[in-house]
């Protein structure tokens, strides 16, 4: 009975988080894109956190407050103070649009699910079911990077997509080692400096951060 109550409680997060993910896609303003992954962050705290607590694995505790303190608070800040030093709170030009990035995502879960579904006879823990949920956000982080225009909600994209990759560590061992999952912590948030760095720097040049107007200049 205690293994099924934990089971859904880490299954709900796990689909908050892939809430999240969907309506971050369907986001035209880069300030409530930056909150929804916040948000996810807390909902990947949460989940982190009943692991650990479930599992009695203490090292899972720490991960648990490096994402509050990093994905919540510090990164979160970070992307707004880089927003505001580039000028940059306008709508979010979208590739697809908002209906075909719905839709594209919806293919992408189904694929998540029809991908995974060999593997999950395989694993034995309560969080089985977090790893379909956990390709399907790496799948829509991946979508918002290729289809969104801003360099910053490209960067949402790759925070989202590691959120996703660290639910999936969760969901088939419990988690990496401790130094790996420090080290991929600090790895990104050197990454998001280094890019809002040369946001900064690409605006200054050239009064826009939009992507394709980079790409036209190989042309």
């Amino acid at each position: 009975m205690e293994d099924a109550i934990i089971g859904n409680l880490i299954d709900l997060c796990a689909v908050l988080m892939l809430l999240t993910s969907v309506m971050a896609v369907a986001t035209t303003r880069m300030r409530p894109l930056i909150n929804l992954f916040s948000l996810q962050s807390v909902f990947l705290a949460v989940l982190a956190f009943i692991v650990a607590w479930s599992s009695d694995t203490p090292h899972i505790y720490i991960m648990c407050a490096l994402t509050v303190a990093l994905k919540v608070i510090v990164m979160p800040r970070m992307l707004v103070y880089i927003m505001s030093r580039i000028h940059v709170d306008k709508e979010v030009e979208l590739s697809l649009g908002i209906p075909g990035s719905l839709l594209t995502s919806g293919l992408l879960i189904i694929l998540s699910y029809y991908i995974t579904e060999p593997m999950l006879d395989s694993i034995e823990n309560v969080e089985r079911n977090c790893l379909a949920l956990s390709v399907s956000i790496i799948l829509i982080g991946l979508l918002m990077m290729c289809t969104r225009r801003k360099a910053i909600t490209e960067t949402v994209g790759l925070l989202m997509m590691e959120n996703g990759l660290f639910l999936g560590a969760l969901a088939l061992s419990h988690g990496m080692p401790l130094i790996v999952e420090i080290g991929a912590f600090f790895d990104v948030m050197v990454a998001v400096i280094i890019i809002g760095i040369f946001a900064y720097r690409i605006n200054r040049s050239f009064n826009s951060v939009d992507t394709s107007f980079l790409r036209r200049l190989r042309e």
